[in-house]
């Protein structure tokens, strides 16, 4: 296609239109002057204009289409017409294969360079332009260019390197460097995959014929199946060697950790070994330190709610436990706790395992088991190093809970985790891990449980009727307001793998003790304790708390229901 072009320059046009004014373009002028950046950028970066507004404005002045990709359906095989390297570095994707043309769909319609290099590498291909908008472009490059065929690429090479190797144990073949540089491309294929789908944990599980990857994707596993079998022995011994581990042990678990770096991700590897049926079975948890420690706000947590919390965690002592099952974002709030924590006149000492973010100021003690350093053990040498504020990384023998029990008695602030369902099971979950009554009723202050459910996808989300059983639990739930709400739902686009959600919020539920709780709890009485907290005046049960989400949108009545069946909604 003939290169189209503006007939003025851009800042000219958008003044003449009325779309911003001569001052802002001036002051956008002199922004561009400090950072280089295109003055399409700088005007959208100062929040005169939307980036919505300029490619709209920009696609009618160039007499091509604006289009909103994040609803259309581009199968990656035309996608990888241009290759990825290109493809972002030109920030441009192939939307259509037109026979002897292209629809091609760029974020600056009106950059003549990167025109001109697009049209070579699409040759002998002639170029539709589309303008799309360069967010929508980046979630399409990640859910695009997977390296799912890389992956299957590499293992197969592998299993032909095997089938030529005379050694029967694939794992032992590998000293050779043909095959450790092929399994090494492997395994960075598989971990820039799960970087680039927001995959919290890798599971690698050897079967009989086949072979299964899997990723944990906003809470769930999607499974990738390879049927070079044989090649997992060799990808668990160059994991081991990464983590650390003994190679020659392969009848008994073990547990290790690496660090990588991907895609300008900076990753902590926590793994996992057990020996399984057809080999040894890996699950790796991925920990991204390039996000950094969240914040209150950035939990999802309520604001009424956080205040609340940020009472508890500044009073000079007590216990606070933080509650719910594996991977419900436990280790993620009291992270948050200790950050705003963290200030030069708070002495902190940790006891985790493992030690999952490196804080400045903070004590940190990594448990090691191997030489009996346990909770118990840091926590009773913690005690006598003077601190103001002790966080240990889980509650889980009585001995743990009687020592952090009394030092939050002794003028200290102890934070920690319990596996428990919900807020009310967990005071008494203390006293049936041997905990006395008296001490967890003069100890314990509050409890914030929580859980991580799906956001439906912003892109594709609809309106939705649910069915006659879903109605019916819901208004066993939450009364006769379950008839009357509007509920929504995501019908599935490229955004978000058309599953319909995209990324996760927390759901929480905040028990503070009041004095006939704690009463309670000091006369090993457990059904008044559970009355008076469901008659607290500021609790609100996780299940109303994800009812409330569904409500407003963010979350479906499938993921309410799915909460609803892990917690106790009665009392």
């Amino acid at each position: 296609m003939a290169a189209p072009k503006l007939k003025m320059r851009l800042g000219d046009l958008l003044v003449n239109e009325n779309i911003i004014t001569n001052e802002q373009l001036m002051q956008a002028l002199n922004a561009q002057k400090k950072t280089g950046r295109k003055l399409g950028d700088t005007l959208i970066e100062l929040g005169f204009l939307s980036e919505k507004q300029l490619l709209e404005f920009l696609a009618q002045q160039l007499g091509v289409p604006f289009l909103d990709i994040s609803q259309k359906r581009i199968l990656p095989e035309i996608a990888k017409l241009l290759p990825e390297v290109h493809a972002r570095r030109l920030r441009a994707l192939v939307i259509e294969d037109q026979g002897d043309s292209v629809l091609l769909g760029m974020s600056d319609p009106a950059d003549l360079n990167a025109l001109d290099q697009l049209e070579q590498l699409l040759a002998p291909k002639k170029i539709n332009l589309a303008a799309v908008m360069e967010s929508q472009l980046f979630e399409a490059f990640d859910s695009l260019y997977r390296r799912t065929a890389d992956i299957e690429s590499f293992a197969s090479q592998l299993e032909d390197e095997y089938e030529k190797s005379s050694d029967f144990d694939l794992g032992e073949a590998f000293g050779d460097e043909a095959g450790d540089a092929t399994v090494g491309k492997l395994l960075q294929s598989i971990f820039e995959d799960a970087v680039q789908m927001r995959a919290s944990d890798i599971h690698i599980e050897p079967d009989e014929k086949q072979l299964r990857i899997r990723q944990r994707i906003d809470g769930v596993l999607q499974e990738n199946i390879l049927k070079e079998n044989r090649i997992a022995s060799a990808m668990v011994l160059r994991l081991k060697l990464m983590a650390g581990l003994d190679i020659s042990e392969k009848r008994l678990p073990q547990d290790g950790r690496f660090h990588l770096k991907i895609k300008g991700h900076e990753i902590d590897v926590r793994m996992s070994t057990m020996p399984v049926q057809h080999g040894e079975s890996v699950v790796m948890r991925l920990l991204d330190q390039t996000a950094g420690i969240l914040s209150f706000n950035e939990t999802g947590m309520p604001a009424d709610l956080i205040a609340r919390l940020r009472h508890q965690i500044t009073r000079p002592h007590g216990m606070i436990l933080v509650t719910g099952p594996t991977g419900s974002g436990k280790t993620t709030t009291l992270y948050a706790a200790l950050s705003e924590l963290n200030q030069a006149s708070n002495k902190i000492i940790t006891a985790e395992d493992p030690v999952e973010y490196r804080l400045p100021r903070i004590n940190q003690v990594q448990i090691n088991s191997k030489i009996n350093l346990t909770f118990s053990t840091i926590l009773r040498t913690a005690l006598r190093q003077d601190p103001d504020i002790i966080m240990v990384g889980e509650m889980r023998d009585q001995e743990t809970v009687e020592m952090g029990l009394r030092g939050a008695l002794t003028g200290h602030l102890v934070l920690s985790t319990l596996h428990t369902n919900d807020a009310i099971t967990s005071a008494l979950r203390l006293m049936d891990m041997g905990a006395a009554g008296f001490l967890v009723g003069s100890a314990l202050r509050a409890i914030i449980a929580q859980r991580l459910v799906r956001r439906i996808c912003g892109n594709c989300k609809e309106s939705y009727q649910p069915d006659e059983q879903e109605i019916f639990w819901l208004s066993n739930l939450v009364g006769d307001i379950a008839k009357s709400t509007t509920y929504y739902k995501g019908k599935g686009c490229q955004s978000c793998q058309y599953t319909g959600y995209k990324g996760r919020i927390g759901v929480f539920e905040l028990l503070e003790l009041n004095q006939a709780m704690m009463q309670a709890l000091k006369q090993d009485d457990a059904e008044s304790f559970t009355k008076y907290a469901h008659q607290h005046d500021g609790f609100k049960p996780l299940a109303h708390s994800a009812f409330d989400y569904a409500k407003q949108g963010i979350i479906s009545v499938e993921e309410v229901l799915r909460l609803v069946e892990t917690v106790d909604v009665t009392g």
